[in-house]
């Protein structure tokens, strides 16, 4: 198993579409097994750490037949893709039908050289599991009918959306609490000791495959949304937490593997306690997106331990494309504040440059878009940057910003630093679309009275002397652009 650091850099992408798009220099769309050794240096850039390769999974013929047939979707798809065919339409990798990678994809030989491969670069490997539901042709269904919820002929006649009639028994269809149930899945039954055991079972499987998983929807299996969902048909929560007891059992097997939840509803704290090493940070996401500079403060005024947990992200495949969502400058000063914070940090394949069609993952075939090769520049410098000065090794912590009575624009500006072996680190990000001017006290009493060199780490190397009276009574001023960003290092002025 690939050592994989506490606050890991993720690279996620589309499995089957980036294979696609290497048969030109392959020939043929290659197998995992045959991908050329330069598509994994480019897939793994310096300062990614677990590249995630979402979809390996056998996917449900079934599932993919009740996608071909569902108008909305068909729809979404000609969106993405003008004139797609059903043969570039793979179905859903969320509706699985077994946990056996896909051959097409060159199986389970394939999978085990592509991690192979990643091992060799020092980088782990992330696959996904899906908890809440299987596809309705999954050996499950007719063979193991009570790891499901149940329902009965009636079910069927007053909510056939709901449930689906196997000819052997009646399975309620998948679903979370807020919407419809999902037509192309089954929904199994979070509280049955057998489906425990049993998916105990499939994850300690799959971690003989690769570093870690990525739990789709997790908080829809916890004890209290569960049975918010299904009331009185589930019966009586059990004892232990689902994620309690079945992460707990796979660590008998694999004690370093890596569990990431898909969170929302602020349970990101309560999965972390059952076991999850990280949870999705949608509520940052929002808050960059949509709200103020105060608003991305305020989050994160949360213990640095529990920030640790965290995903941060600005797409991935279920959000739109962050070039989409927000101006070239406000998306690097974004990247820049996430890149820099505590926790795991996700990076979508193609966010590096700039693509702007969100990709409905049922497809195997996107449109090409011109790569905007700035950005990736900016990207990899970035993450290759941050990566080398160790910051992340260290102690995290939020910082002051004194304004004037007459100057509030520094109420838009984000100050933290790093300590710790490596050194001393500080970022400041303009989280505006105006100039912003405020003072950054430094939180080390050691800087005294003598000279600091302040060096920038990212982009322009400039260096600037400060005496440590300064930097630690007044602060540091700081005049940023719209969207502009420090990242500086602390050294002695004769380091």
């Amino acid at each position: 198993m690939t050592e994989v650091p506490a606050q890991p850099v993720v690279h996620e992408v589309n499995t089957r579409v980036w294979l696609r798009e290497l048969g030109p220099r392959t020939g043929r769309p290659p197998t995992l097994a045959e991908v050329p050794k330069d598509a994994w240096d480019e897939l793994t850039p310096a300062g990614v750490d677990v590249v995630w390769l979402m979809g390996v999974w056998e996917r449900s013929p079934l599932g993919r037949s009740i996608a071909l047939r569902d108008p909305a979707l068909r729809a979404a798809f000609d969106a993405a893709v003008p004139g797609i065919g059903d043969e570039d339409i793979a179905g859903s990798p969320y509706c699985i039908r077994r946990y056996v990678a896909d051959e097409t994809l060159g199986g389970t030989e394939g999978l085990a050289a592509a991690r192979a491969a990643l091992a060799r670069r020092g980088v782990g490997l992330l696959l996904d599991y899906v908890p809440n539901h299987v596809a309705p042709d999954s050996p499950w269904v007719t063979g193991h009918p009570e790891y499901f919820v149940r329902g009965d002929a009636g079910d069927v006649r007053r909510d056939p959306a709901g449930f689906l009639d196997t000819g052997r028994s009646v399975l309620a269809r998948g679903r979370d609490p807020f919407f419809p149930p999902w037509p192309d899945v089954v929904q199994l039954n979070a509280f049955a000791p057998q489906l425990r055991r049993a998916t105990t079972e499939v994850l300690t499987g799959i971690g003989e495959l690769c570093d870690g998983v990525r739990c789709d929807m997790a908080m829809l299996l916890m004890n209290e949304v569960f049975a918010r969902t299904w009331g009185e048909r589930v019966g009586p929560p059990p004892e232990r937490d689902f994620w309690t007891e079945v992460v707990a059992g796979v660590r008998e097997r694999h004690p370093r593997m890596l569990f990431a939840a898909e969170a929302y509803w602020n349970l990101e704290w309560a999965l972390q306690e059952q076991g999850f090493d990280f949870c999705y940070d949608k509520r940052l996401y929002d808050r960059v997106l949509h709200e103020s500079a105060g608003s991305v403060r305020d989050h994160l005024r949360a213990d640095e331990d529990y920030q640790r947990g965290l995903v941060r992200f600005l797409e991935n495949h279920d959000e739109p494309r962050a070039a989409l969502t927000m101006s070239p400058d406000k998306e690097r000063a974004a990247a820049v504040l996430i890149a820099t914070l505590p926790g795991a940090t996700l990076w979508h394949e193609g966010q590096f440059t700039g693509r702007r069609i969100h990709l409905p993952v049922f497809l195997d075939r996107r449109v090409d878009e011109r790569p905007d090769q700035g950005l990736r520049a900016f990207h990899e410098r970035l993450l290759a940057r941050v990566h080398r000065s160790g910051m992340r090794t260290g102690r995290w912590r939020l910082l002051e910003c004194r304004i004037w009575p007459d100057n509030t624009s520094g109420l838009d500006l984000i100050a933290s630093c790093w300590t710790g072996d490596a050194g001393r680190f500080l970022t400041v990000v303009n989280l505006s679309d105006h100039r912003a001017q405020a003072r950054v006290p430094l939180p080390w009493p050691e800087l005294g009275r003598e000279t600091w060199e302040l060096t920038e780490l990212l982009f322009s190397e400039d260096r600037y002397g400060r005496s440590g009276a300064e930097l630690l009574d007044d602060g540091l001023y700081v005049d940023l652009p719209s969207w502009g960003t420090h990242v500086f290092s602390v050294a002695g002025s004769g380091n």
